[in-house]
């Protein structure tokens, strides 16, 4: 086949792929993800303003999670693209936030540390579970980390702005994030029981 006849046919498809992945579902997923560096911007010099914004950006970018999902699945618009990067789109966000709360010391390092290491770790173990045909899916556990890493997160984002609210902002933050933390690695566990039932036994 002729180069001329194969660009009309790259074209066809390339049109086509776009078509199928410009879903609603896709695009709040993006915009979650184009949420984060205006985030990151706000967030750098936290005056209580600042922070103010930046906490209103961050549940504006948290509520297109929930959204995201139910549109995919109430619309049957779940792509193999929007698989990807939701996941990608929670983790970047909740990992955004804590750096910067770590920056800031409004979280132990060690206490980040510990959740970046296992956001890594699902991370991988379901990327190689896939390359052996195997689906990991998310436990109802993990969920509720991520509702709960959310949560943590905008307290302790508002610690320093909301000072007429009486609620201890910070101390309620970290307990919070205490107990998201415990649930991701009870999850954690979950996925890698999963993982070992599903494909590491093969090769045993």
């Amino acid at each position: 086949m002729r180069a001329t006849d194969s660009a009309p046919s790259l074209l066809a498809t390339t049109r086509a792929t776009l078509a199928t992945n410009a879903t609603l579902a896709n695009l709040l997923t993006v915009a979650r993800i184009l949420l984060i560096p205006v985030f990151v911007v706000l967030f750098a010099n936290p005056t209580p303003d600042r922070s103010l914004a930046a906490a209103l950006v961050f549940i504006v970018a948290a509520v297109t999670d929930l959204l995201d999902g139910y549109v995919a699945r109430r619309t049957g618009q779940i792509t193999t693209l929007g698989k990807l990067l939701d996941p990608i789109a929670d983790k970047l966000l909740v990992l955004s936030g804590l750096v910067l709360l770590v920056q800031f010391e409004r979280v132990a390092a060690l206490v980040a540390i510990v959740i970046i290491a296992r956001e890594l770790a699902v991370t991988g173990v379901r990327a190689i579970a896939a390359t052996e045909g195997a689906v990991l899916a998310a436990e109802t556990i993990g969920k509720w980390k991520m509702v709960m890493q959310v949560v943590a997160i905008v307290m302790l984002i508002l610690e320093d702005s909301l000072t007429a609210i009486a609620w201890p902002l910070h101390l309620l933050g970290t307990a919070i994030l205490y107990l998201a933390l415990a649930l991701g690695l009870y999850s954690g566990g979950q996925y890698l029981a999963s993982f070992w039932r599903q494909v590491a036994s093969k090769y045993i």
